[in-house]
């Protein structure tokens, strides 16, 4: 077995102490990216559950006739139709940020989430990109340099839509905006939302009147304990323990989610989203991508997050963007580029947890059977389990073929990350983490 020597273990170290520092003093709710996935998830579920169910489906638009126009000419569709050519488009999801009691909730909001999702009818794959609430663009009409979340504020989505087209060149098709404040009104119109809280958890920020006080153990949250579940971040561990929370969160909102009891509750849950979700898009096409998205194979969807790193310009702190492997990461995700590479030359890495030490140990057999040089590191904290692709020719299709070699690698998140930051001298690397 092939361990990599002490200071690399150090410098890793050092790395996510250095991650923690730079993002300790950011805003720590909107932005998070699952927080977002977990609204609008609810907003989308609810769409297809209302089209396949006649009986709510008549309570609802009887109490709301605004709503009527939208499924009238609709309803006597059975199948549905993706409501989109089979070119690949381009989904804009932004999270925006509260501007204090009785402000309004989307006039001068900052944009902490952006994501912009790119999915293929086609080939029936998703693929995202993360963008980083601080990093530093030329926001168009005059605006100036400012952190790109500051487009939202200065001239909504408009000006965030322009701002990708001129900056990225990508030209977004849909948006979906969610404000922040929708979890925990969600959370508890579903009644609530059953965890397991693996470790206690204590913080209180009158300031920001954040209280958390969470007992080890089987639980269910309510919306404001959901919320403090979510946000906790005082475990040294950071934004990667916090991560790795809304990992477990939203598997169990899933579940949720799915359980005949929803039915009851989805005309609370509509005039929740009818509030805080704002899009282009009715609730017909709303439903119509719902309903994409739960045919893709959660093997076929793939995120990454554009690469940089933090600068300090006096008080203000930056994400300042690498220009080629930016440009790497939207031709592979938006664009869809594929570079033909011999994956036999690949070399592989495993990063583990210590109670993971045998899986990791069985995969490298695995991985050395097949022909690959196994580079291993063992780290004290980890995030959830995945797949990262360090390099830009560790494609999809890559990681399927090993899925089949490898089951244990199976229904793994797909990760392409060129930072190298999960790296062991490695263009793949297996994390195998205990959450």
């Amino acid at each position: 077995m092939k361990i990599v020597n002490s200071n690399q273990q150090e410098e890793y170290r050092e790395f996510l102490k250095q991650i923690r520092k730079e993002r300790e003093g950011s805003s720590n709710f909107a932005k998070l990216l699952f927080t977002l996935v977990l609204a609008l998830l609810c907003a989308v579920v609810v769409c297809v559950t209302i089209f396949e169910n006649s009986y709510f489906l008549n309570k609802i638009t009887a109490s709301n006739p605004d709503l009527s126009g939208i499924f009238k000419s609709k309803r006597r569709q059975n199948d549905f139709q993706v409501p989109f050519s089979p070119r690949r488009q381009n989904i804009l999801l932004l999270g925006v940020d509260s501007n204090g009691e009785g402000a309004d909730l989307w006039e001068g909001t900052r944009s902490d989430t952006i994501m912009v999702v790119n999915i293929d009818p086609r080939t029936h794959t998703i693929k995202a990109i993360s963008i980083p609430r601080d990093s530093k663009v030329y926001l168009p009409d005059n605006k100036g340099i400012q952190k790109i979340n500051s487009a939202h504020a200065l001239g909504g989505v408009n000006l965030v839509k322009k701002t990708l087209k001129e900056t990225f060149g990508i030209k977004i098709d849909k948006y979906i905006i969610v404000h922040d404040e929708a979890v925990e009104k969600i959370v508890d119109a579903l009644g609530g939302i059953p965890i397991y809280v693996e470790k206690p958890m204590r913080y209180h920020d009158w300031a920001g009147h954040l209280h958390i006080d969470l007992k080890k153990g089987n639980t269910v949250l309510n919306g404001k304990q959901a919320v403090g579940y979510l946000r906790y971040r005082k475990d040294g561990l950071g934004d990667i323990g916090r991560t790795q929370r809304q990992q477990w969160f939203l598997k169990s909102v899933f579940e949720k989610l799915h359980s005949p009891q929803i039915l009851a509750k989805l005309p609370d849950i509509l005039n929740i989203c009818h509030t805080y979700v704002k899009t282009d898009m009715n609730l017909y096409e709303l439903s119509q991508y719902a309903t994409f998205a739960r045919s893709v194979d959660e093997n076929k969807i793939e995120i990454a997050t554009l690469p940089g790193a933090p600068n300090q310009k006096g008080y203000i702190s930056y994400w300042i963007l690498d220009p080629q492997k930016t440009q790497e990461v939207i031709d592979r995700m938006i664009y869809r580029d594929k570079i033909e590479a011999d994956v036999t030359k690949f070399r592989a890495g495993i990063m583990y947890s210590p109670l993971k030490e045998t899986e990791a140990q069985a995969i490298e057999t695995q991985l050395k059977e097949l022909g690959f040089e196994v580079h291993m590191l063992k780290i004290t904290h980890l995030s959830h389990s995945k797949f990262v692709a360090n390099k830009n020719d560790v494609s999809m299709d890559f990681y399927n073929w090993i899925q089949k070699k490898i089951p244990a690698v199976n229904k793994m998140q797909f990760i392409y990350d060129p930072t190298e930051n999960f790296s062991v001298g490695s263009d793949f690397t297996i994390v195998l983490a205990e959450g």
